[in-house]
């Protein structure tokens, strides 16, 4: 068999120059997503995303406000029991303006009206009492209630300030202008507040160990220009706040312990928690990304748009069954088809390496994909931990982290204490400062009983 040489070269030439075209077009479809999604596709954080889905024309097009069908949320009266004060408003009139003829009384029209005292913050000398025994000649004298020994601040001021600061976000420059007292000196104070509550943060973490169902996650946060990462470990009713300078096993294990406990974690894929003593649950929802950029990575491809049109589907019925609020036995039946639906999947055969990636995930990883199947508490996503640990990555980009260990300590005791009260329904600034002041008293009382007493039951399950 005789091949012409010229024929042989004009192929080499078709086969580089079609390895050379694909090559540009999976390059130039690289640059139009970092141009649209930005660097990490959809992984990209929404601070760096180039063009939001909001500011695109078919979303600008949407109509706000109430849904056809929805009755909607109006605002509601209320009665002389249920308001904070009944105020009556007198008519500036005696006699009518067109008459001149003297008003009689006709009744009386109630409003609702919603309105605001601001706080104040007030400065005041306290004269604290003197006395001295006539028969020793020992002096006492009063101590001042509300406040620690020789503090310049209230236990209320500075719940106060806790509360703004580290639960609704409000920076320290606002806070110093409204008080009029420089962030210099708040940030001590704040530290010796911590240091007063810093004992209940344990007993909570052993309350974490103990939940059926427990999520962590974490973030970068940086402590003294030093790069750092910010850990969290929640339940419905609590959470943990961590803040360190590595991203190593050692912070899970600091919280996890090393006997085995009972229930679940519910993390994404990173390997920090391998070692945790307590079963893993995999986030749905970030694998669910994953293949969803397998369809914008390889658009021309078949395979890939048939798995990714199955697996998506598959993976959005795990996450939302637990939310319909179906009977256990329902649930379970359906949980169970929805898990055959997604092992079908897995085991197919697949010949492009970019599925199989995915598939080998739900192969190697059998023990930590399905336990949402067995239980409608154990969630398929870890949505929790990423929606508590928003306040943090909000608190991120406006302070930029803590300005040092100091800080960041402190930080992390009050987060701990204030957004675990907010998720038992207790008023924050006032359980906080109820407990300063009982501790002043006796500080050997326990800052937990005194903050989270009575232990409040955890989340409701789902009804059988």
């Amino acid at each position: 068999m005789s091949t012409c040489m010229g024929c042989f070269r004009k192929q080499q030439e078709i086969n580089r120059l079609q390895w050379e075209n694909g090559h540009l077009k999976a390059r130039l479809r690289t640059l139009e997503r970092s141009a649209t999604e930005g660097p990490f596709g959809a992984s990209t954080p929404s601070s760096k995303v180039p063009i939001k889905p909001s500011a695109l024309a078919e979303r600008q097009a949407r109509r706000g406000g109430r849904k056809p069908g929805h009755a909607g949320r109006g605002r509601r009266s209320v009665s002389a029991d249920t308001a904070d004060r009944v105020e009556r408003v007198a008519l500036d009139a005696d006699t009518c303006p067109h008459c001149g003829v003297p008003l009689e009384s006709a009744g009386a029209d109630t409003r609702t009206v919603t309105d605001m005292r601001p706080a104040r913050v007030e400065k005041v000398l306290l004269h604290l009492e003197r006395k001295r025994c006539r028969a020793c000649g020992r002096r006492y004298r009063a101590r001042p209630t509300g406040m620690g020994p020789r503090s310049l601040y209230t236990h209320g001021l500075l719940a106060h300030v806790a509360e703004q600061h580290y639960v609704h976000g409000m920076p320290m420059g606002v806070i110093a202008r409204q008080t009029g007292i420089a962030p210099g000196a708040l940030w001590p104070a704040l530290g010796r507040v911590a240091a007063t509550v810093q004992g209940a943060v344990a007993s909570l973490v052993a309350e974490y160990r103990k939940a059926p169902v427990r999520h962590a996650d974490e973030t970068g946060w940086r402590t003294d220009g030093q790069n750092g990462y910010a850990w969290l470990f929640a339940t419905p009713t609590l959470s943990l706040f961590r803040l360190r300078t590595t991203r190593s096993a050692a912070v899970p294990a600091e919280v996890l312990g090393t006997e085995r406990l009972p229930g679940v974690l519910v993390v994404d894929r990173y390997h920090a928690y391998n070692r945790a003593p307590v079963p893993l649950q995999y986030c749905y929802s970030h694998l669910k990304r994953d293949t969803e950029d397998l369809r914008k990575t390889f658009p021309d491809d078949p395979e890939v748009a048939a798995f990714v049109s199955a697996f998506v589907p598959a993976l959005s019925e795990a996450m939302t069954l637990r939310t319909l609020g179906l009977p256990r036995s329902e649930f379970l039946s359906r949980a169970a088809r929805a898990k055959r639906r997604i092992l079908a999947l897995v085991r197919r055969p697949a010949r492009h390496p970019a599925i199989q990636k995915i598939q080998n995930i739900f192969r190697k990883h059998k023990d930590r994909l399905y336990h949402w199947a067995r239980d409608p508490a154990i969630p398929a996503e870890n949505n929790r931990a990423e929606r508590d640990l928003r306040p943090l990555v909000v608190a991120r980009k406006v302070s930029f982290g803590s300005q040092s260990p100091a800080g960041a300590q402190t930080r992390e005791i009050l987060l701990t204490i204030l957004h675990t009260l907010k998720k038992r329904g207790a008023p924050l600034a006032a359980t906080l400062q109820a407990a300063l002041d009982q501790l002043v008293k006796d500080p050997s009382l326990d800052p937990y009983a005194l903050l989270f007493s009575p232990s409040p039951p955890q989340a409701p399950r789902p009804p059988p």
